[in-house]
């Protein structure tokens, strides 16, 4: 019966939605051909130690955060299409410019351009599901397959590029490039099919279900000046605690494709592209055939039972890192495979919190400042390099451990934090 539920719920996915699903397949597939092995061509290009190589990931992943914010608020006012095409423009330019340069300061520049995409659109393909779904399960049910599908396309890319001999390969980024002008394209035509059904009917499909569809996609609402959105932020203390919460999250992660990488490729762990790619396979490929099944053994329990359960598989899993011999291959799958349940559980229920805690309204802006959290991504490669080269791998790890923990203590601190009125929330 549930199953009958879910596809039933699949079913009232508008085309758009599709169209996102798609697209999301063939841009994380072509970009994980490669991106993932940018660490280790700094270090064997320009033989850059650990924390000059985190300098110049986190350098890039930095500035892209601030700017996510400012981007998902303007999606707000001047619509969301306009805000994504500009997006996927910035894209094809800086995966064409990273195919071709051969400077580290080259690559400084083209990676902080390949990150500020990066980050305006996450929060805006989040925003574009929340405004074309309206029910509330279904939207739930589109942001899980949304989550599924680009793991489908991370499982594919490396195995991919390991086939077609590209994996490391710089020049293979021209193949991202071309997968974002399929995508801008496919994009036109959904977002044009979308304007029309708005046009031409209010809410419900042919047979008479709810689908809801919006407008907001390409009309914005009423305007809201950025003082006033900020002010709202910085009365939502339980919003500011999940953004904590989140970021320190996304560090923990993010250290798998940045330091765990680093710290292979300097203590010359056997087969080490075959490994990365395994380990980036194996993590794809845990999402992809646990994901629903996860989400239908945990539906009964709260979102924060959800993560908190989460966090402590995160948690082992960091402590494996920190236990297992270099040369043990099957030990770094293994630890990866733990990892991937907790991302399985984690990263999509957090989608989830945030549409939840989202006012209409204001769901660009809640999306974007919730987008802070990438400070955990960003931050990683340096504070991972500064640790791996000072404290080695082993501390690094066991200090994501002990982070877990203050994430957990944060997510169980959450529901005593104050909100403002959410009938106040709505500005004209």
């Amino acid at each position: 019966m549930q199953s009958d539920v879910s596809i039933a719920r699949v079913k009232q996915f508008p085309l758009l939605m599709w169209v996102l699903l798609f697209g999301s397949f063939i841009t994380r597939g072509s970009y994980y051909m490669v991106w993932p092995f940018l660490a280790v061509i700094l270090y064997d290009r320009f033989a850059l130690s650990a924390t000059e190589v985190g300098v110049i990931l986190s350098s890039a992943a930095l500035v892209s955060v601030f700017t996510s914010f400012i981007g998902s608020a303007l999606s707000d006012r001047i619509g969301r299409h306009k805000l994504m095409y500009m997006t996927g423009v910035l894209y094809i330019i800086s995966f064409s410019l990273l195919a071709e340069v051969d400077t580290v300061t080259g690559y400084v520049v083209v990676m902080t351009l390949c990150s500020i995409a990066t980050s305006i659109w996450r929060p805006l393909t989040s925003a574009v599901i929340g405004d074309i779904i309206y029910n509330k399960q279904t939207r739930e049910l589109a942001m899980q397959s949304w989550y599924f599908i680009v793991n489908v396309g991370c499982a594919v890319g490396p195995m991919l590029g390991i086939w077609l001999g590209l994996t490391g390969e710089q020049s293979s980024f021209y193949i991202t490039a071309g997968a974002f002008v399929v995508l801008l394209i496919m994009l036109y035509w959904g977002f044009s099919h979308q304007s029309n059904i708005d046009s031409a009917k209010n809410g419900s499909d042919k047979e008479g279900h709810s689908v809801e569809l919006r407008s907001a996609v390409t009309m914005p609402t009423a305007k809201q000046t950025r003082q006033q959105i900020l002010s709202i932020l910085k009365q939502d203390k339980l919003f500011q605690c999940l953004i904590l919460a989140n970021t320190l999250c996304m560090f923990i992660y993010a250290q798998m494709d940045s330091s765990l990488i680093q710290y292979l490729t300097r203590s010359q762990a056997p087969q080490l592209l075959t490994l990365i790619s395994s380990m980036i396979f194996t993590n794809a490929l845990v999402i992809i055939s646990t994901q629903f099944i996860l989400l239908k053994l945990m539906a009964k329990h709260s979102l924060i039972k959800r993560i908190q359960f989460g966090l402590f598989l995160l948690m082992c899993s960091q402590m494996w890192l920190a236990l297992n011999p270099v040369d043990l291959f099957w030990g770094w799958i293994g630890a990866v495979v733990v990892m991937s349940l907790a991302e399985t559980i984690l990263f999509p229920t957090m989608n989830v919190h945030i549409d939840r805690l989202a006012p209409q309204h204001l769901r660009g802006a809640y999306f974007g400042a919730a987008s802070f959290s990438e400070l955990g991504f960003a931050l990683a490669p340096l504070g991972g390099g500064i640790i791996l080269d000072l404290l080695g791998g082993p501390s690094l790890f066991m200090m994501g451990a002990v982070l877990c923990l203050v994430v957990m203590y944060l997510y169980r601190i959450l529901t005593r934090l104050s909100r403002p009125d959410i009938a106040e929330m709505r500005l004209s």
